[in-house]
């Protein structure tokens, strides 16, 4: 372990853990995993041939051109897009349950505080404290969306903390700390916040939530804090989100950090993330510790923290199991593969082949990353598990293969349309005039972001060497297919 390579404080917890379990750490990925590795983690995007090209071609040691890459990355307007959307699923915009334009206006806050890498704590206290029109402040919307003190507080409590306490609502939790007691001061917080209209929000000075079995208010107190007496007439959910936002408040690091952090290993410290009780403790609690810390310190910059996995080595290890990292799934000693979500997929198909997809009342070119709205049709997204942002919940995703994947992929209209389309990237090659072996190189690139290995040119050559035309046509479409249906493609690994 004294050999490994250590970029920064993650490296060092991570194989603090690994040497202590006796789990020895996979060898980094090569540099072809890992500029498609950390363009789909980081913008959900693949890289396009030349950039591949230029990456594999670049004589610079790894280490340097890799943070080059990660740097850029993160300045791209895609990261925008792939961040919104993220935090949309999170705050749940969807124009079903909200209307069209308000989910718009809610996704477009979102998008400009993302935009502006808007620090967490600011971000969480505008949404919180959020008032005035819905269409012209997103951020009201949050308050659209939940009817009554108690559902306000949960959302809250679990977006923003990892915390349930939804079994508080009628007894003491039976798993952790939370009373019947904290629970109705929690929600009290929200009593007095009022609509007029179905799209104005405002907070009033009088009224509170009765405790059904106590038949009495309880003092308004945010979970862990000093409660506010009841005749103080200011906005409660100011003295709420100061609370919720301090750095003092561990469950709201931990929480943001355990998110960030699952998006790029794929499994979070404290797993699943909306589960942040003390019952459900971290794979390396140390680790988490240090994450959040580190957020904190970085006055949660959320970019900052991304960056620094992103340089992690711990980040960049392959995916391949060596001898006795065989059965870790929580301790990190390799990368974890995990199929492409479903607009990440689609978007990768449509880059791939060279047709975007079209969208319903959405400009052409739109990108599934770039959806406003979860509730725009997509046969493909709901197919592929797209959340309906109903709950905050990330268990509302789902990555479960099924047989339905399958057979869309295998004889469904979004892949086969794609590469039967008249000006499609295959159709671009072919005007090119390339040989097989560039054609098939070419195919490679696009899709998988990768050299094909000689044994995979010999081989695939002799499959689509045909005079006809047409029949050529036939033979790189087969091709495309075999590569966009392939664990390899599906996949980030």
């Amino acid at each position: 372990f004294a050999n490994e390579k250590r970029n920064n404080f993650i490296d060092d917890l991570v194989l603090g853990k690994l040497q202590a379990l006796n789990i020895p750490p996979s060898p980094l990925a090569d540099d072809a995993t890992f500029i498609r590795r950390v363009y789909l983690d980081t913008i959900g995007m693949i890289p396009t041939s030349e950039q591949v090209k230029q990456f594999l071609a670049d004589t610079r040691p790894s280490d340097v051109k890799r943070v080059a890459v990660i740097d850029e990355l993160l300045a791209r307007p895609e990261y925008i897009d792939y961040w919104a959307y993220k935090w949309s699923d999170l705050l749940l915009a969807n124009g079903k349950t909200l209307g069209a334009e308000p989910a718009k206006a809610y996704y477009m806050w979102i998008r400009e505080r993302v935009a502006e890498n808007t620090p967490w704590d600011e971000f969480v206290r505008l949404v919180v404290t959020a008032n005035g029109d819905t269409n012209k402040n997103g951020a009201a919307n949050f308050y659209s969306l939940h009817q009554s003190p108690e559902e306000m507080s949960e959302t809250v409590s679990q977006a923003f903390m990892g915390l349930s306490i939804q079994c508080a609502r009628c007894h003491n939790h039976p798993l952790e700390k939370w009373t019947n007691d904290q629970y109705y001061g929690m929600a009290n917080m929200f009593a007095r916040v009022r609509g007029k209209g179905s799209r104005i929000v405002f907070s009033d000075t009088q009224g509170d939530l009765i405790q059904p079995s106590t038949g009495r208010p309880q003092p308004p107190r945010p979970l862990d804090a000093e409660s506010l007496a009841f005749d103080d007439p200011t906005d409660r959910r100011v003295h709420l989100a100061r609370w919720l936002t301090s750095s003092d408040n561990s469950y709201f690091s931990r929480s943001i950090a355990n998110r960030v952090w699952a998006n790029f290993f794929s499994v979070g410290l404290v797993e699943k993330v909306d589960d942040m009780r003390v019952t459900n403790p971290p794979s390396n609690q140390q680790l988490l510790d240090a994450v959040a810390d580190y957020l904190v310190e970085q006055d949660f910059d959320l970019k900052q923290l991304v960056r620094s996995i992103l340089i992690s080595s711990s980040y960049q290890r392959s995916s391949r199991t060596i001898e006795g990292n065989e059965a870790d799934g929580r301790f990190y000693s390799r990368y974890y593969p995990r199929r492409l979500k479903a607009e990440v997929l689609l978007d990768a198909i449509s880059q791939a082949t060279g047709v975007p997809t079209l969208f319903k009342d959405q400009p052409a070119g739109t990108r599934a990353l770039q959806l406003p709205d979860s509730n725009i049709e997509s046969y493909f997204l709901s197919t592929f598990g797209r959340p309906d942002r109903v709950i905050t919940c990330e268990c509302e995703r789902s990555d479960e293969p099924s047989m339905t994947q399958v057979l869309h992929l295998y004889n469904g209209k979004t892949l086969n349309a794609k590469l039967q389309a008249k000006e499609n990237r295959i159709s671009q090659l072919l005007k090119a005039g390339m040989s097989d072996e560039q054609l098939i190189e070419s195919a490679y690139l696009e899709v998988l972001a990768r050299q094909p290995s000689g044994q995979e040119v010999a081989r695939l050559a002799e499959l689509i060497k045909v005079d006809d035309d047409p029949q050529r046509r036939l033979a790189l479409e087969d091709l495309y297919w075999s590569l966009l249906t392939s664990r390899e493609f599906l996949f980030n690994h």
